[in-house]
């Protein structure tokens, strides 16, 4: 019986930590990998276009399931392509191991053939990178960087040369047992009991809320009643807090929309939970702030804190919720909602007015109708730019969907990449990508991946013909647009050529039975929507420099806002709540 060789156990690693797929583009230095991972029927590759989708994937793959995923690049610009959808996945918290295969370990230093130092390379966007420079070595630096990635959700890397990953493996490898979740973090007694000395102390609390939120939307609600609390949330805290809320104020920050910016700026006493929002010009200087979160790195780094929590943020509200004194005076709370509604009121009518009619077709619009003929539990991939906008203000949260984006690193193309990993996790379930003309066109041979492996995920393209956030900051710096018109094709008929279902929309009365055909289409599709360029969005609040400057170039902005269906549950919570 031959011996196992490296590469065989390294993918015999990978499947016994519950690794299903390996992304990648093979190449000369990875082959002993791929045949490895060819032989061995626990464990499939994914062939895509480009480097950098085969990261983005494995990182959406790990956000949905929590558990480890893996990519792989061949030497030098073939690793080198991981890189960007690295840093997205380590950003976004998510376990990733990344293998990045390398030169013969002899020519290593000798400045050879597509040389580069990929443990060096990757340390920035990683928690570990390591490289394998003799056999002893596997499979204990994998097993340690597979203890990292899932220990403390993030991307680890293993740089492999090719030679060796093709020699027969020690005989007797150490092994050890493996990390497959992360424990749950309680905060001492001591930060416990001074945060409730500043509850009971406070008058007016406002709760912020991010991603750290996941898996506590419960105890949010709970603490929020006891304290009669209004809740915003980040972009990344949407989908987890927003649903079933009625102490929902919107969102802060450059997409923002309602009354969050208001609350966190009127309140005695601000409660940052699970969220490492960056933008603290829209975090208040004037009341005490506290600060909740998992990863103690995190605390403070956004905004000066008068306490500083390390915990789970559901192990922390199990263990404070009962100890705070309840508030009866609901007045502030009242005041914040009313805000709230009064502010989603003053923008509906922005995408409801003469919506038939309107050539280009608005773009909220388009979301907004989307929302409503979208799965209950569909997965959105939502591209960076004006689809965070549309994403955030209209795809409503039911706690069963989830929103995928580069919302932590910002990335272009990142929404049909990121569909392909949470596509091949469930064939069944709706992946939606919302990708705009301009990530689309970057990564456009990812489309040929879903028509490659019949992956039925739905891309709803907002063509607008033009980088349209990248507008909107030039505007409000005062500069006239410039190098952001794309000049497109006729998307739908590129998809038809490629072998997908696809179809394009001009006018608005076409839209919904349009939707509704691509989305019941039984394989991958594509809908060409034609977008108003001018469909620009405010945050709720920018400076005075700010307004003047993007005067100087826009006389006006389609939209100021946005509301989707959540005007009516502004009415509704506000409705509902107690007079004080």
């Amino acid at each position: 019986m031959a011996k196992q060789t490296v590469a065989e156990q390294f993918v015999e690693t990978l499947v016994r930590c519950g690794v299903e797929r390996l992304y990648g583009v093979v190449g000369d230095s990875l082959n002993p990998i791929v045949d490895a991972v060819r032989r061995t029927p626990a464990i499939d590759w994914v062939q895509v276009r480009h480097e950098e989708a085969a990261a983005f994937a494995a990182g959406a793959e790990a956000q949905l399931t929590g558990k480890l995923a893996a990519c792989a690049g061949s030497c030098g610009p073939g690793n080198l392509h991981l890189i960007n959808g690295l840093f997205d996945a380590h950003r976004s918290m998510a376990p990733v191991l990344a293998l990045a295969s390398h030169i013969p370990s002899s020519e290593i230093g000798t400045s050879f053939f597509q040389e580069t130092h990929p443990e060096r390379l990757f340390v920035e966007c990683s928690h570990y990178s390591e490289l394998i420079s003799s056999v002893q070595q596997m499979p204990r630096v994998l097993q340690t960087a597979i203890q990292h990635a899932v220990g403390r959700q993030g991307v680890s890397v293993v740089a492999l040369p090719g030679d060796l990953a093709s020699e027969p493996a020690p005989e007797s490898p150490v092994e050890h047992a493996l990390v497959t979740s992360r424990p749950t973090v309680r905060p001492g007694d001591a930060e416990i009991d001074a945060l409730v000395r500043m509850i009971d102390d406070a008058e007016k609390i406002t709760l912020f809320c991010g991603a750290g939120t996941a898996g506590a939307h419960e105890e949010v609600m709970e603490f929020a009643e006891r304290l009669k609390a209004p809740v915003g949330h980040a972009l990344r805290g949407k989908e987890w807090i927003q649903y079933d809320n009625p102490y929902d104020v919107g969102m802060s920050g450059l997409l923002g929309y309602g009354a969050a910016y208001e609350a966190t700026h009127e309140c005695d006493l601000l409660i940052l939970l699970g969220t490492d929002f960056p933008y603290n010009a829209f975090l208040p200087k004037n009341c005490k702030i506290v600060q909740v979160d998992v990863r103690s790195e995190h605390l403070g780094r956004r905004t000066s804190l008068d306490l500083a929590v390390w915990g789970d943020v559901r192990e922390t509200l199990r263990c404070l919720t009962p100890r705070v004194r309840a508030k009866a005076d609901r007045g502030f709370l009242h005041r914040m909602l009313k805000k709230h509604a009064e502010a989603l009121e003053g923008v509906v009518k922005a995408y409801t007015r003469n919506v038939d009619k309107h050539i280009p077709i608005h773009p909220e619009y388009v979301a907004s109708v989307l929302d409503e003929e979208a799965a209950d539990d569909a997965v959105f991939t939502v591209d960076t730019g004006m689809c965070n906008v549309w994403a955030a203000r209209y795809i409503t949260p039911n706690g069963r969907r989830r929103v995928i984006g580069s919302f932590s690193h910002g990335s272009m193309a990142n929404a049909v990449p990121q569909a392909i990993g949470a596509q091949f996790l469930d064939r069944g379930r709706q992946v939606v990508s919302m990708s705009g003309d301009g990530g689309f066109a970057m990564l456009m041979g990812e489309f040929l991946t879903l028509v490659q492996y019949d992956l039925p995920v739905k891309v709803v393209l907002f063509n607008n013909s033009s980088l349209g956030m990248v507008e909107l900051e030039m505007m409000v710096d005062g500069m006239p647009a410039y190098g952001t018109h794309n000049r497109n094709p006729d998307f739908a008929a590129l998809a038809r050529a490629a072998g997908a279902h696809a179809v394009r929309v001009e006018k608005p009365k076409q839209l919904r039975g349009a939707l509704r055909d691509i989305l019941d289409h039984d394989g991958p599709a594509l809908i060409d929507i034609v977008t108003d360029p001018h469909a620009l969005s405010l945050p709720p609040k920018i400076t005075r420099e700010q307004v003047s400057g993007f005067a100087l170039s826009a006389g006006r902005t389609v939209l100021d806002g946005g509301v989707g269906r959540m005007l009516q549950m502004a009415r509704s919570n506000l409705r509902n709540l107690p007079r004080p």
